[in-house]
């Protein structure tokens, strides 16, 4: 939920248990006493920068490194309200130590780090403008709280401190060098992908799996099995995954529709109405993942500093996963299901869902979510029950989930019900998935003893 009028500010001053925090609204309610390690600002920095992202019509894997980096930077400012919190530095590739606060003096940790992660998302995104706005108004309501004029600018500074350090390493990522590289050239050859209707979009991020990895060796660390071999003959396994999908989409459920709606997570839809073309913004795969993520902080009470760990341990996972599934996809180049039913099979036949610009193998909503409840598991335990209420504001109700290992199943067989991917796909996304996610618990520890079930 959006911070309003409700909430003005959280100030987080190290070493005390307390913080008064005014609350205003039309009739001005008291000043009341709140918890100095309320994550509620924190929430509302991720939705905010969600918004935009949606807002910018960011790509999957663009969208998980916004959300990587910026995570990075809350966490590596809030953890410094526990000492029992480890730095990420050394533990991600290519990550120094952030510097050092000032000794002696006072600071807003809180402040600090919602305000580092909102510089570091106002860097990645492009409406600056909007952005910065948002962060603005955060800093604002810190302001208001009462907070000592010298404390707020001096918590201020070191969140840009910590941003421009995080920026910097970004910067070391060959994202740069990437924008440069040749884009995708469409293929002759008949099991290659190409573009689909209705826009026949190009190719999107075809070099992706050149960046660094966050906590990845390499972004084909786990290349999953090859696909199936390309072959039309009625009766082979690949025009038998074809067929499947075409059958499957003939005789959907109302269910199953349900589903294949409530994780499409296209963040860029195009509708055709006559000659008239247009285009609708949803949320991406990640950001309903981060959703989630503050929905189970919120669920389990966690403060700001067990919610930013949650926050970036997600999101680093988040970005490797999107690594690997796209590493994947543009070394096998693999035909949607689209084209190949209209094809060989059914040339009436159309998906539920729009047909994302890229190819097919493996299924990059399989591999990321199932590495993100790899992850959430051990944080909130594998038997979390919650209510995902991610896609509300896009128009679509709440959907409950026993764990998070029900949810991300049910986000994989969303994309056969779609129409958009082979089960081979799916099942080896999973896979892939599976294995991100314990490399990235293998390799990153930020606390002892983290899952919270246990605290």
């Amino acid at each position: 939920m959006r911070l309003k009028s409700t909430l003005l500010a959280v100030a987080l001053f190290v070493g005390m248990p307390l913080v008064y925090l005014k609350l205003a609204d039309a009739k001005a309610k008291p000043t009341a006493a709140i918890s100095a390690l309320d994550a509620t600002p924190l929430h509302t920095a991720f939705h905010d920068l969600t918004t935009v992202i949606v807002y910018d019509i960011f790509s999957p894997p663009q969208a998980s490194r916004v959300y990587a980096y910026s995570s990075v930077a809350a966490y590596e400012v809030l953890r410094q309200a526990d000492t029992t919190y480890k730095s990420l530095a050394g533990q991600l590739n290519g990550l120094t130590a952030v510097p050092a606060r000032a000794p002696g003096v006072e600071y807003s940790l809180s402040l600090a780090g919602v305000h580092a992660m909102m510089t570091v998302g106002t860097q990645y995104t492009f409406s600056k403008a909007r952005m910065d706005t948002l962060r603005r108004a955060l800093d604002e309501q810190y302001k208001n709280s009462g907070i000592p004029s010298d404390v707020y600018e001096r918590s201020i500074a070191y969140g840009d401190t910590v941003a421009k350090h995080i920026i910097a390493w970004a910067g070391k990522d060959s994202y740069r060098e990437m924008r440069g590289m040749p884009k995708y050239s469409v293929s002759k050859e008949a099991w290659r992908w190409v573009p689909t209707p209705p826009a026949y979009m190009d190719a999107v991020e075809p070099n992706w799996g050149k960046l660094r990895p966050f906590v990845l060796d390499s972004s084909s660390q786990f290349r999953p099995e090859p696909p199936l071999a390309w072959d039309t003959l009625p009766g082979s396994a690949f025009y038998l995954q074809a067929k499947e999908v075409h059958d499957v989409g003939r005789a959907i459920t109302q269910e199953q529709r349900n589903i294949a709606a409530f994780w499409d997570c296209n963040p860029y839809v195009m509708h055709v109405q006559g000659h008239t073309m247009f285009a609708t913004k949803k949320i991406t795969p990640g950001g309903h993942w981060m959703g989630i993520v503050s929905i189970a902080a919120r669920q389990s009470k966690s403060n700001i500093v067990v919610s930013a760990d949650a926050y970036a341990r997600t999101a680093l996972t988040l970005a490797d996963g999107f690594l690997s599934a796209w590493e994947a996809k543009y070394a096998t180049n693999v035909i949607r299901p689209e084209t190949v039913i209209n094809k060989y099979i059914d040339e009436s036949w159309e998906p539920l869902l729009q047909t994302p610009p890229f190819p097919e193998y493996t299924s990059g909503h399989s591999v990321v979510s199932t590495a993100a409840a790899v992850v959430m598991n051990e944080q909130f335990g594998d038997t979390f029950a919650f209510i995902d209420s991610t896609e509300t504001e896009y128009g679509l109700p709440v959907r409950s989930f026993t764990s998070f290992n029900a949810a991300a199943e049910e986000a994989a067989i969303s994309r056969l019900y779609g129409g958009i991917h082979y089960r081979r796909s799916i099942t080896q996304g999973q896979a892939q998935g599976q294995k991100v996610g314990a490399r990235v618990l293998e390799k990153i520890v930020t606390h002892p003893t983290v899952r919270i079930a246990s605290r």
